[in-house]
């Protein structure tokens, strides 16, 4: 493993026409590190990397993922970099004014009357294909209806009904009255509702899906939010500054480490409630 001098400036760091990304790639030729290295590192694809010494800003996205890569690689180099600078000068693609919305929940709602719709549907189509065929070839309709046998008892058959016997004087009984208590008992408030449960240390993007692959929630929120989901309401999770976002999954605090690649942790819910790593 080759050793990083932490008080180096990278090469050529004086010079005023070097671009951050051309500083990073000279320091890590001479730390004698590969692109490759690097991505393995940083836990970032190679492709980033190249982006990133190519200055090729456009291809990261927003502002806030390049300015926490350039940190990482930075950091990595032991390079002192003004990452803020270098966004200063570079042109970064911004984002989209109509994707910046703070963010589109569906309302839960319209979500039970969208399902409650497609079971009625559901329920007429059976009712319309079966009820015909019922009709037409049930084979109730071939059938003769049974003859009654007469219930009659006949004159001469003389029924003796035993005398009802005299009720005995049942023993009185007193009862007490049941009160019921006034007194509601206390609602039990769990900080932990929901089975998901999203709590923003600062801003990040966020993309959530459900099962049907419809959008449940996306946008950029800030630093201070909080989101809860219940049981299926979620099936996918895109998290863009996976680092200031602190997920309960079940109940239980979630590690992203092992869901993120970069700044970005992708992760599934499945239906169980478990949690596993997204297909790209």
């Amino acid at each position: 493993m080759n050793e990083l001098n932490p008080t180096q400036s990278g090469p050529a760091s004086g010079g005023a026409d070097v671009s951050c990304g051309a500083r990073l790639r000279l320091a890590r030729e001479a730390a004698g590190l590969t692109r490759e290295d690097v991505a393995s590192r940083l836990k970032m694809p190679a492709r980033i990397v190249q982006a990133l010494e190519n200055d090729d800003w456009s291809a990261l996205g927003a502002t806030i993922f390049v300015r926490g890569q350039l940190r990482s690689y930075a950091r990595l180099l032991k390079l002192d970099l003004d990452v803020d600078a270098c966004l200063d000068r570079a042109e970064v693609a911004p984002v989209a004014p109509p994707e910046l919305v703070s963010y589109s929940h569906t309302p839960r709602y319209r979500r039970v009357m969208e399902q409650a719709t497609k079971r009625a549907v559901y329920i007429v189509m059976t009712l319309a294909l079966a009820v015909p065929v019922w009709f037409y070839t049930g084979p109730h309709l071939g059938r003769k209806a049974p003859a009654t046998q007469s219930l009659e008892v006949p004159d001469d058959i003389a029924v003796l009904s035993p005398a009802p016997a005299e009720p005995s004087q049942a023993p009185t009984v007193h009862r007490t009255p049941v009160v019921a208590s006034m007194t509601p008992r206390a609602a039990s408030v769990d900080d932990s509702d929901g089975d998901l449960v999203l709590k923003f240390t600062g801003e990040s993007w966020v993309e959530l899906f459900d099962a049907q692959g419809r959008s449940v929630e996306k946008g950029l929120l800030a630093a201070g939010e909080e989101r809860r989901f219940e049981a299926g309401e979620v099936a996918s999770v895109k998290l863009g500054n996976a680092a200031a976002v602190d997920v309960t999954a079940d109940g239980e605090s979630l590690d992203l480490a092992p869901f993120s690649r970069g700044t970005v942790a992708r992760f599934k819910l499945s239906s169980d409630g478990s949690v596993v790593p997204a297909s790209e």
